[in-house]
Formats: C-alpha cells, structure tokens, sequence
C-alpha cells in the first residue's frame, strides 16, 4: 500500500492508473477469499484454511484502502484531512502481523513455543496499531495527501514517527515471515515446499517496498527530494507480491487435490485402451448411468473402474487358464521381467476371452483350464498398457494359434 501523488486541501483524487492496481489486486484476493468460504463452511475445524481466508480478505481490505480514491472518499466522509493514512497503515500492519502469527502456527514446533511466539506477537503489533493512531492524533496533518503522505509528512513532529513505526514494524513483520517460510521450505517436499517458496519472496518484495520508502525518507531529512521512490517505485511490489502470497498460500491447500485430480485424469488416460476392449462386452445387471457434466476426474475414473471390473468379470467364464500360461512364457521369452509378463499374459487372455464371447474365436477345447469366477486383476493400469503387448497383437492376428507360436511372427 502506498500513499503517494499528493493533493491540496479540498482537492479531489486524482485518476491516475493507479487506483485501478490496488482495486485489481484487492478484488483478486476478495474473489479468492470467497472461492474458499464454502470448503471454510464444510471444514470448520480447519484452523489452517479459516487463518488464510481471513488473511485474505484482510489482505483485499488493504488493496482497497491503499488506492488514492478509497483514501479520498474516506477523508470525506469523516470530514478529517488524512483520516485514511492511520486506518491504511493499521491495515497494513495488522496483515503483516496477521502473516507473522499465521506462519508461527502452521510450522510444527513444540505447543508452548508456539504458544508463547503467538502471545508476544499478538502484544507487539497491537501496541504498534495503537501507538499509530496515538501519533496520528498527537500530530497535524491538516494538508490531504493521497499519494505522498510519507514524504509530505516525513519531518512533522509525531506524524514522523507514525510512518516510522508503520514501516519498521510492517518491515520487520514481513522480513520474519519471509525467513520463517524460506526455513521451513527446506525440511518439507511437495506442494507445500512449492507454496512457501513462493510465499519467502513474496513477504520480501514487502520489505522491499518498505526499505525504499525508508530510503526516500531518509533523503529528504538529508535535503534530497525523492519523491518518485515513494509514488513510482514503491508500488511496483504491490502486484507480484499479492500474486506470490496468494499463490503461495493456496498451493498447500489446492495442491493434494491437484495432485488427487492430475493422477485420476492420468489413470483415464491410461485406461482407455483397456476400455475400447471391454466397451462392447454384454454386463447383464450391470448399472450404468451417465454422469453429469461436471462431475470430478475422481468420480468418473471410479465409475471408468467399475464399467472394466464388471466387463472382465462377465469374462470370467471365457477365461482360459492355458491362454494366459502360452502367453506367459511368450512374454518372459521376449524378455519381459515378471511383473511386464503377468500383465501381458492376462490381457492376452481377456482379449481371447473376449473373442470367444463374441463368438469370434475358437471354441474352448477339451483341456481348457477356465480360471475361477470372479478373475479381477489386482491393477488395471499394467493390464492395459499390456495391451500393445506383440505377443497380444500376435494372438489377435492369430486367435487359434498358441501364444508362443504368434509371437515370434
């Protein structure tokens, strides 16, 4: 947040571009933070996921106060020149410790330490919020400043060491949370390395945008007027910054069910050779309903599971134990390890299976050894890569052939 292009008293805001950045970047993190509310309501007991939609929405309320129309609509209505600042800079400061107390309890540590690290947390940024509005009100700021209220302001008597306390205690807050995250992404693996590592940057552009309105500031006690760090270059950190936090707090929370999503449409994938084979097998009794549009990777691959079990086992009586033997030693005879070769053998016998119930295929012989009813394999995934098998593609040219026959043509 920044408060920077200024105005005198009784001007109106200015429609500088700015506005429309912090307004994106503060409706961006109110609509995430909303997204989250209805899983917040269905997991109440989720500490974790009730700390990041507050930390966002607290997050969307700085946006919004930082943007130069929001701080002039406010100063009017409250009829008090710069009423905006102390409000912005509470906000800001009370995300910066919201992040702070947020990291300390989602690290594991032992509970007293925790506790005791939330407590003194807790102390210190409430006495900053309040030494702010303390100093704002011993102070005189009767000039409205929208955008360069740090610079205005930055050699007035207690309104000086109000931005002061702001920046140290939102600089600190920031830089703290920002190790913590980097420290802690190095014990942890996954998605939740992933976020914190997203997370450790995006508290530093904070810092970053408070070590350059420090640097502005302390230019101008030196007789050097630095106005542009303040209302061009300090805002540059507010956009990436919100994309980093906000990205970094929802890939732990998103990121098992995007891994749970991303594996289901992998095993789809990998299934549907085996389901081309199966589609057109008769499941007498077998319920099949249509899914809705919208139903989840996870629910169709359970149902895609289902339609395949129910296909192999209305095979099971054209199963032929001496089928899967020849393809067996087919498989291993062309190198395959064991576990390659079992699954080659039972998809050549699924495919002649099949084949026999079509009527296709040659009838079952007198030595037949049928396999007993239900035959499920234990994975359905090496089953139907098995599939491309040439020792299957061999038996499909040449159903009435053994297996070790075929293969070798």
């Amino acid at each position: 947040m920044h408060l920077a292009a200024s105005h005198g008293p009784g001007s109106g805001p200015g429609p500088g571009p700015d506005n429309t950045v912090f307004y994106v970047c503060g409706v961006s993190l109110l609509l995430i933070c909303l997204l989250k509310v209805p899983a917040l309501l269905r997991r109440r007991n989720d500490l974790l996921l009730g700390a990041v939609v507050l930390l966002l929405f607290d997050g969307a309320l700085v946006f919004f106060f930082a943007a130069p129309d929001s701080l002039a609509a406010l100063n009017r209505a409250t009829g008090i020149a710069n009423f905006a600042a102390p409000v912005a800079y509470s906000a800001i400061v009370t995300f910066a410790g919201a992040s702070l107390l947020l990291i300390t309890n989602w690290r594991p540590a032992p509970p007293e330490q925790t506790r005791r690290a939330s407590r003194v947390c807790i102390a210190v940024y409430l006495l900053v919020v309040a030494a702010i509005n303390v100093l704002f009100w011993l102070g005189h700021a009767p000039v409205e400043q929208l955008t360069l209220f740090d610079g205005y302001y930055a050699r007035t008597p207690f309104i000086r060491e109000m931005i002061l306390t702001y920046l140290v205690a939102h600089g600190v807050g920031t830089l703290a949370t920002s190790v913590l995250c980097w420290r802690w992404s190095t014990e942890v693996q996954g998605s939740l390395r992933a976020g914190l590592r997203l997370l450790a940057p995006g508290y530093l552009l904070h810092v970053g945008y408070d070590v350059v309105k420090l640097v502005a500031i302390a230019g101008l006690w030196s007789g050097h007027r630095w106005d542009f760090l303040i209302d061009r270059v300090a805002p540059q950190t507010a956009a990436p910054s919100a994309a980093l936090v906000v990205c970094g707090f929802l890939l732990p929370l998103a990121g098992p069910r995007l891994a749970h999503t991303t594996g289901s449409l992998r095993q789809l994938r990998d299934l549907s050779p085996l389901w081309r084979e199966l589609r057109q097998v008769p499941t007498p009794g077998a319920i099949r309903t249509s899914l809705p549009w919208w139903s989840s990777p996870a629910v169709r691959l359970t149902r895609q599971k289902t339609r395949i079990y129910d296909a192999l086992l209305a095979l099971a009586p054209y199963c032929d134990a001496g089928v899967r033997e020849r393809a067996l030693r087919a498989a291993l005879g062309r190198g395959e390890d064991r576990a390659a070769a079992d699954a080659t053998a039972d998809a050549a016998m699924v495919v002649v299976a099949r084949t026999r119930q079509h009527g296709a295929g040659p009838e079952p012989g007198p030595d037949t050894a049928p396999c007993p009813a239900p035959w499920r394999p234990h994975d359905l995934v090496p089953l139907s890569r098995a599939l491309s098998s040439p020792v299957v593609a061999g038996l499909r040219e040449h159903p009435g052939i053994p297996a070790e026959s075929s293969s070798h043509d």
